[in-house]
């Protein structure tokens, strides 16, 4: 299927006293499209993650990538050195789960709004710290199909402290594909195997996708752990998971 021609912006999200900032990425041909909510790394909606954002639009749909740090740190955008992740990681600590969640569903109700999105056909898709939060927010009710890469800690502790995140997955109402590479030292093979054990306890639709040799952040051509063969193939399951959505 040929690529469709996009357009994207800026866009403010308002709720309460809080505007968190998105970016948004939409095909230019009319139509009714599905939504997909875009979960960043630590390191901010930076170029990687509007880049990720863009590929979805051009697919079909309708995608957002709303600041996860909004509160913390407006406009936080950064690349990859040590100092980067640092502080990245610091603003990550800062978050909360009911905070990422309202902010979540703000961005869905956001599309919700628009013309051109369908009403009830909505997914999202995380990397690192966004991939942890993507599992977290699949227990949404508007989510139905969730992309979670190498989400560190989604079986330890949850975004401001509590159970972790892992405990609830008996929540997820949609459909979860799971990313992983064998050699990511911040995601032991057993915290994948728990995983999945959960998805199956609940019988949550699922995948869990291993990748040998793919280390953290395989799927990100702007890091050193960049692996082509394993992203080429999460993104073919990726676009397979997101169509169910069509």
């Amino acid at each position: 299927m040929a690529e469709q021609a996009i357009i994207t912006t800026t866009v403010n999200l308002l709720q309460d006293n809080i505007q968190v900032s998105a970016y948004l990425a939409e095909p230019k041909e009319p139509g009714s499209y599905p939504g997909i909510v875009v979960l960043q790394e630590i390191f901010g909606v930076n170029v990687h993650i509007r880049d990720v954002t863009e590929r979805i639009a051009k697919l079909g749909y309708v995608a957002i990538a709303p600041a996860l740090f909004q509160r913390t740190a407006p406009g936080f955008e950064t690349g990859y050195t040590p100092e980067d992740i640092e502080t990245g990681r610091g603003y990550a600590m800062q978050t909360q789960a009911s905070e990422l969640l309202s902010d979540i569903q703000l961005a869905i109700d956001y599309l919700k709004n628009l013309p051109q999105v369908k009403k009830d056909s909505f997914g999202c898709i995380g990397f690192c710290f966004g991939g942890h939060v993507a599992y977290l927010a699949a227990t949404l009710p508007d989510i139905k199909a969730t992309a979670s890469f190498y989400g560190a800690g989604i079986t330890t502790r949850t975004p401001g402290g509590g159970a972790p995140t892992v405990t609830r997955t008996r929540e997820i109402p949609g459909t979860v594909y799971a990313f992983f590479g064998t050699e990511d030292a911040s995601i032991p093979p057993e915290q994948v195997d728990e995983i999945e054990a959960e998805l199956e306890k609940y019988k949550i639709p699922h995948r869990v996708f291993r990748y040998d040799g793919a280390d953290h952040g395989f799927f990100c051509d702007l890091r050193a752990s960049y692996n082509p063969k394993a992203t080429t193939d999460a993104w073919e399951q990726v676009k397979q998971l997101f169509g169910q959505l069509i």
